[in-house]
């Protein structure tokens, strides 16, 4: 039998498999030794599962779950797991994925009563057992309208919506034992290739724990974010009282002439939710400086527009200074571990210098506004001087705007910190949720592109690299915040496919990145799209799509 060449990219060596090999088999006779095990694979840089089937040369490369890819394969088969354990365990109940947070995914269990600590318990041991039994998965590929009598039968709601607004003609569906299921990627081959999980009580629900790719030998530390579960929470009773909860449910509304409508509610909510947060920073009455901190494209810049608007309705007269402005001079920039300038290490800024004006601000003092020149990268002074009335309230916003190593001679009571991000509350369906970080990559991809002059490509390239920085410098501080803003909503993914789309079909497959646009595409597949026409021009997603009426 002819053999079919494959290059294996991660050894560089040319290997010949009989046609029809699945990928499982080729790894196993490629001499790799992958510490961790492959999760999944790029085969002609398309993320693939394992028991895909080579039929023509290609190049294949090997993926664990120190990757994103490989990891995201690996959460969503223990999500599997836990769909299983729980419909084995409660026939008439039902799990939903809800959120990632607390470096978990929050999950609610709907059996007639909040779940106790020994019924998630139990939960978790046969999970255990269903890993330990090392069962396949198994892939089906039916004819949509066929997939969708079954989920039908299975009283699976959210999936059968999803599926009859999507317009695909072939559906891939899951089983595992006899337990049916619905997700948008690929699997392990098995149960048994997932080594490490958690599973735990977690309010009134439960959080389903995972390795991080920094080090997939240990969960990492189980970290309370109140807050942040609050916001989300929020959210989801809007999308329970709107009756829009999933994808499925978007699109029916745009496909029924519901659009208008739900632009309309989504931005008049986060209108009333900009107007509350004014209201208490003027309510507490001492405020004179509003620290906005968020990860990249999280719409920190309209926000900070708006919300001066509102506090001008309070009667306070907001003034925006820059953080960039605070930078120590080029040369005592620190380094990071490559010898490269680290202009997002909080050490970047003047920290004295900069709490130095603040308080004489405060205390009522005038101070003399720096401007940070970035061709010669030295502080300079042009004059600009600055005396805080009574009313008036300082507007910082930047990446470290939440760390208290920024403000620390600043009193509390004169200190507001806001975090603002795009906490993706809509889902796929009740098994399926949307990382927010895809929310806010679609965003960047649209702005860069639009405004920066990069290619998605560029963009997506630096992305695991902001992710890092994000990690390091917003995430540990959220709880911080005095109050959140959730700036996505529940239309904007329809409209931002119409916009994405474009620009992610320029990615040429030759180009590592096509790998993740090719993954956003076939996400963004199951969306109807919608023009922007009706947002309004004080919309927070004009920031990124244009027809602002602010200037950026």
């Amino acid at each position: 039998m002819q053999q079919i060449e494959v290059f294996c990219r991660n050894n560089g060596q040319t290997l010949y498999v009989t046609p029809g090999s699945k990928l499982v088999d080729v790894y196993d006779t490629s001499g790799l030794n992958m510490p961790y095990g492959p999760a999944s694979a790029k085969a002609n840089n398309v993320s693939v599962g394992l028991n895909f089937r080579i039929y023509r040369p290609m190049d294949v490369e090997f993926l664990d779950i120190s990757s994103e890819s490989g990891l995201r394969v690996y959460v969503r088969s223990l999500c599997f797991v836990l769909c299983k354990a729980v419909a084995d365990l409660y026939p008439e109940g039902q799990i939903v994925l809800q959120h990632p947070v607390s470096n978990g995914h929050y999950c609610t269990l709907k059996i007639g009563h909040t779940p106790t600590a020994d019924e998630v318990e139990h939960i978790r041991q046969r999970m255990e057992e269903i890993i330990e039994a090392d069962i396949p998965f198994h892939s089906h590929e039916e004819h949509t309208d066929k997939a969708v009598r079954l989920f039908r039968q299975l009283g699976m709601m959210d999936k059968v919506t999803l599926l009859e607004t999507s317009g695909t003609l072939y559906t891939y569906y899951y089983t595992l034992a006899d337990t049916v299921d619905y997700y948008y990627g690929s699997l392990l081959p098995s149960t048994g290739r997932i080594r490490l999980f958690g599973l735990e009580q977690y309010g009134e629900g439960l959080l389903l724990r995972y390795p991080h790719p920094s080090d997939p030998t240990q969960l990492p530390p189980l970290v309370k974010q109140e807050k942040m579960l609050g916001v989300f929470k929020m959210h989801s009773r809007w999308h329970d009282i709107l009756g829009v909860r999933t994808i499925g449910d978007v699109n029916v509304a745009n496909l029924t002439g519901y659009t208008t409508g739900l632009i309309n509610v989504a931005e008049a909510l986060q209108e009333k939710e900009i107007a509350r947060i004014a209201e208490d920073i003027h309510n507490r009455g001492k405020v004179k400086v509003i620290l906005i901190a968020g990860p990249s494209s999280s719409g920190k810049t309209t926000f900070s527009k708006r919300l001066s608007v509102q506090l001008m309705t309070c009667g306070l007269k907001p003034r925006a200074i820059s953080l960039d402005d605070y930078f120590v001079n080029r040369e005592q920039t620190p380094l990071d571990a490559d010898g490269e300038y680290d202009y997002e290490s909080l050490y970047a800024l003047d920290l004295p210098f900069f709490n130095a004006q603040l308080q004489t601000l405060i205390e009522g003092g005038e101070v003399e506004l720096p401007r940070f020149n970035f061709t010669t990268g030295q502080r300079e002074f042009k004059g600009d001087r600055l005396r805080l009335a009574d009313n008036t309230v300082l507007i910082l916003e930047g990446i470290h705007a939440l760390n208290p190593e920024l403000t620390p001679l600043i009193p509390a009571e004169n200190k507001y910190k806001v975090f603002v991000s795009a906490l993706t509350t809509i889902r796929l369906d009740n098994h399926n949720y949307i990382p927010p970080t895809d929310n806010r990559l679609l965003r960047r991809i649209i702005r860069d592109y639009k405004y920066r002059g990069y290619s998605a490509q560029q963009t997506i390239s630096r992305w695991p690299s902001v992710l890092r920085g994000e990690e390091r410098w917003i995430t540990p501080f959220v709880e911080e915040a005095d109050a959140m803003f959730n700036s996505a909503m529940l239309f904007e993914l329809a409209v931002l496919k119409e916009h994405a789309l474009p620009i992610l079909n320029r990615v040429m497959q030759n180009c590592p990145e096509y790998s993740e646009a090719y993954r956003l595409r076939h996400f963004l597949q199951y969306i109807v799209s919608v023009q922007d026409k009706d947002l309004p021009p004080t919309s927070l997603l004009r920031e990124f799509l244009g027809g602002s009426s602010f200037s950026y």
